[in-house]
């Protein structure tokens, strides 16, 4: 006998309305799959890349009759300046494209090399043990310890400000996040069963590393990557706007903060808007970590 409506109500399986279920379907696709965070880092990603395509101004070229145009939607706007002006004229739409792309060379550049170096000196220190595991953690300790953004304005001071110091200044920042975490897992897997199965059937070190180590810390290493990018780009844009990072007039989002911070009163807009790029992109990518840390670790994988 098919049961009441009143009895359905009473077990909890009364059918919702169409629109609820609806509702709570996308609510679970959006929980279980970082829907939000991957558009928002598809857009940088488009930016950068098609920024030449998108760009409705040249990003360096401004004049004194521009200057401090609102954006597009209000009274004193124009659609030739879509998120109006800085103090120089300049269109901040095409200024923030440009720095999109210039973001995403500088993260993604110290990500790769900083996701190598760390990798392997977390692998080597936590497989070879001894004097040289004593090594590389007092190297790590003894960086940590530095003040970075000192140590690169004094690395400006003395060899000027350019492109190839912020990269490497970049890698150095880069690197260390990886090694104690890598370390760690590795000292777990190499006292696996096959691992000892492998020494004794007389494979070689570099197998025994690449073939038997790194797959079981390579989930843990792209996480912890996820997580760095936001950071890279986070002190890149802290770099920028100390004068340490792309030199001028090079558009980058540090760079238009700064240089709008003086003009916030009269024309929010040149802040405002880089300044939300990089929240709403370190955020995306703190959420994408979380969420890869979930799928990655099977003990803390969500039902």
């Amino acid at each position: 006998m098919a049961l009441q409506e009143d009895d359905l109500r009473v077990l909890g399986l009364h059918e919702r309305p169409p629109v609820i279920r609806e509702l709570r379907s996308i609510w679970i696709f959006i929980r279980n799959w970082p829907v939000i965070p991957i558009t928002i880092l598809s857009l940088l990603i488009l930016s950068g890349v098609l920024a030449d395509v998108l760009a409705t101004q040249d990003p360096r070229k401004g004049g004194i009759r521009d200057r401090h145009i609102p954006p597009a939607w209000t009274e004193e706007g124009t659609m030739d300046h879509i998120l109006g002006t800085d103090h120089s004229g300049r269109d901040v739409f095409t200024r923030t494209l440009y720095g999109a792309r210039i973001s995403l060379a500088v993260a993604s550049a110290a990500l790769l090399s900083g996701f190598i170096i760390g990798t392997t000196l977390g692998i080597v220190s936590g497989y070879a043990g001894g004097w040289i595991d004593e090594i590389i953690t007092r190297i790590v300790d003894i960086w940590q310890a530095l003040p970075f953004l000192m140590v690169a304005l004094v690395c400006v001071m003395i060899f000027g400000q350019s492109t190839t110091l912020l990269l490497s200044l970049m890698v150095l920042l880069a690197w260390h996040p990886f090694v104690r975490v890598i370390r760690s897992q590795t000292l777990t897997i190499k006292n696996q069963p096959y691992v000892d199965l492998a020494r004794v059937a007389g494979a070689s070190l570099p197998r025994i590393l690449i073939r038997h180590i790194l797959p079981g810390v390579i989930n843990t290493a792209v996480v912890i990557a996820t997580l760095s990018v936001g950071s890279l780009i986070l002190a890149e844009a802290a770099l920028s706007f100390l004068g340490a990072g792309v030199p001028a007039p090079t558009p980058a989002w540090g760079i238009m903060v700064a240089e709008a911070r003086g003009y916030l009163k009269t024309a929010w807009w040149p802040a405002i808007f880089p300044g939300m790029s990089i929240f709403l992109v370190v955020l995306s990518l703190n959420f994408m970590g979380d969420w890869l840390r979930d799928k990655l670790d099977p003990r803390l994988r969500q039902l």
